[in-house]
């Protein structure tokens, strides 16, 4: 007898999450999607286009092209404390809820081929606290169990992203839980479409790794004393490390606000020294005009219409990065000099806090394989063994010693061995 799957998955954001809502206001340049609540949400078709684009098998088939699609995904819905979601009008939000009212602001500027800031380019994003957790359905209404557990299982792969900014570190989810049921034609008249509806099958979740990526750990400790900048001071000094808070389901709450390695400041780093690993490979030096500025086949490249640059998605996943904070932190007190006399500024004295927890960071980097030339790949292995020998210092203040890291690299889990 033909039968109908359907499943329930709750997801949670392993990283900071940007659902853009392709609007403005007058407070943030990319406010985030919310539902008719709002409440932040996850169109269904974003989900879609992400697994349709994984797929491996027949994809006009399943997600249809002329013909319907033979699945349906739901939008994803914010998940409450009790674990449930809203489908109707609420009347008031609980104290919880309220949480989602005021989000986190990422601030950026573009940057130009020679590193400094490019004018009038500054702009915000607003984006979801990491474990933020979200409840989708998924249907198959034609009886294809095979086609259904490959969905499932993408859900499950260490590269699935959804949202924007997947190369810059937002995106990665982990499941948390998915519950199946098969209906037959009789069965099917009493299935409810409510998400909060109990499904009868608890789904086995384990994660896939992606053969089509190279995955890269970094286990490093900090050598000393670094600090990834905010941009703001505090009443202590004028710059300061960034934190970020991080939703709480099993507490109901918020969490103190934890150290946070940003990373687009990862691959800013590994982007320079990549160029620089592969220009000395081929022996391309200042002047000639064969040498590249940047690694486009595996960074990608920006869009820029007065150089008929479509632009490029970059080949390398990578998440932000969290730890609780325990408050070890060291105050620098700086004075800017006049070059001219040798003697201080006056009034230019002022002061930066790094952090000085020495815990270790596990990083990890996923390289698409696909179409990469070996010496795109050896540039870049380079440059990740540059981080574990302390050779390239991570986020701010690296001229005055600070951010340099040491440890190993393991790739697909084998430990690199020095040479």
């Amino acid at each position: 007898m033909k039968t109908r799957d359907i499943a329930h998955i709750t997801i949670e954001a392993d990283t900071p999450l940007k659902v853009g809502s392709n609007a403005s206001d007058f407070l943030q340049d990319s406010p985030i999607q919310k539902d008719w609540n709002g409440l932040p949400m996850i169109l269904g078709t974003s989900i879609a286009g992400v697994l349709r684009k994984d797929f491996q098998g027949d994809v006009k088939d399943i997600f249809g092209e002329e013909c319907g699609s033979k699945v349906i995904f739901s939008n994803a819905l914010l998940l409450n404390e009790k674990g449930e979601v809203y489908e109707e009008l609420l009347l008031e939000k609980t104290p919880f809820l309220k949480l989602f009212d005021n989000l986190l602001i990422r601030e950026h500027t573009a940057i130009t081929d020679k590193g400094v800031a490019l004018e009038h380019s500054k702009f915000d994003e607003e984006i979801l606290y990491k474990g933020t957790r979200f409840k989708f359905s998924i249907e198959m209404i034609e009886d294809d169990k095979e086609s259904f557990d490959e969905v499932l299982n993408l859900l499950q792969s260490s590269s699935f992203r959804l949202g924007g900014g997947s190369t810059k570190g937002f995106g990665k989810f982990k499941v948390i839980k998915i519950k199946t049921q098969s209906y037959t034609i009789d069965t099917y008249e009493n299935y409810s479409s409510s998400l909060n509806h109990h499904l009868s099958t608890v789904h086995k979740i384990e994660e896939i790794d992606d053969k089509n990526y190279t995955k890269y750990t970094l286990k490093i400790k900090p050598d000393d004393f670094f600090m990834f900048g905010s941009g703001f001071g505090d009443s202590d000094a004028d710059n300061t490390p960034i934190y970020e808070q991080v939703i709480d389901y099993d507490n109901v709450k918020l969490t103190n606000k934890q150290i946070l390695i940003p990373a687009s400041s990862i691959k800013g780093a590994l982007s320079h020294r990549t160029t620089y690993h592969y220009n000395l490979q081929n022996r391309l030096y200042i002047g000639d005009e064969n040498a590249k500025s940047t690694i486009k086949e595996l960074f990608g490249e920006a869009k820029n219409s007065k150089k008929d640059i479509d632009g490029s998605k970059g080949k390398i996943l990578i998440s932000d990065y969290f730890k609780p904070d325990k408050k070890e932190v060291k105050t620098f007190d700086h004075v800017a000099i006049d070059r001219f006399t040798g003697g201080a500024i006056d009034g230019a004295l002022f002061q930066e806090k790094t952090i000085a927890q020495k815990d270790e960071w596990e990083i990890e980097i996923l390289l698409e394989n696909k179409g990469v030339e070996d010496e795109y790949i050896k540039a870049f292995e380079s440059s990740l063994k540059d981080i574990c020998n302390g050779m390239l210092p991570l986020g701010g203040m690296t001229t005055k010693g600070h951010g340099v890291f040491v440890g190993d690299l393991f790739i697909d889990g084998v430990k690199y061995e020095k040479r």
